[in-house]
C-alpha cells in the first residue's frame, strides 16, 4: 500500500476501516439527485487519484478502473448508468475475482 494516497484507503475518508470496497467508494463520491448528468472527465479529474479498495489485497486508483470505462461514454446520465459502466469496467480490468458470467464463472471467494 502506498503512502502517497490523498486519503487513507482503510480511514473513514476511505473505505471506512475496509467496511466499503470499490464501487460503494465510488458511488459515494457523488450526490443522485444534484450531481447527473455527470460528466466523466471532470469526476476522474476531481477524484482520480482518490483509492479504491478492490478486495482485502488490492487497492487502486480510481483512474485505473475508470481506463477500462467505454471510452465513448462522456457523461453518464443517472447513478444507475454510472454503476453499469463501472461494473463493466471492473470486469473488463480484471480487477473482480469473481465474474458470475463469462467464459470461466469460477467461484472465487471475496
Amino acid at each position: 500500500m502506498s503512502n502517497d494516497w490523498p486519503v487513507d484507503p482503510d480511514g473513514e475518508e476511505g473505505s471506512e476501516g475496509m467496511r466499503k470496497f470499490d464501487m460503494r467508494i465510488i458511488a459515494d463520491k457523488v450526490d443522485e439527485e444534484e450531481d447527473f448528468p455527470l460528466d466523466r472527465t471532470e469526476f476522474v479529474d476531481e477524484y482520480g487519484n482518490y483509492p479504491i479498495r478492490v478486495n482485502h489485497e488490492t487497492i487502486v486508483a480510481m483512474s485505473d478502473i475508470f481506463d477500462y470505462v467505454d471510452e465513448d461514454i462522456d457523461e453518464f446520465e443517472t447513478i444507475l448508468d454510472m454503476h453499469k459502466a463501472i461494473g463493466a469496467a471492473m470486469r473488463a480490468g480484471n480487477f473482480w475475482k469473481y465474474h458470475p458470467q463469462g467464459k470461466d464463472p469460477e467461484k472465487v471467494p471475496a
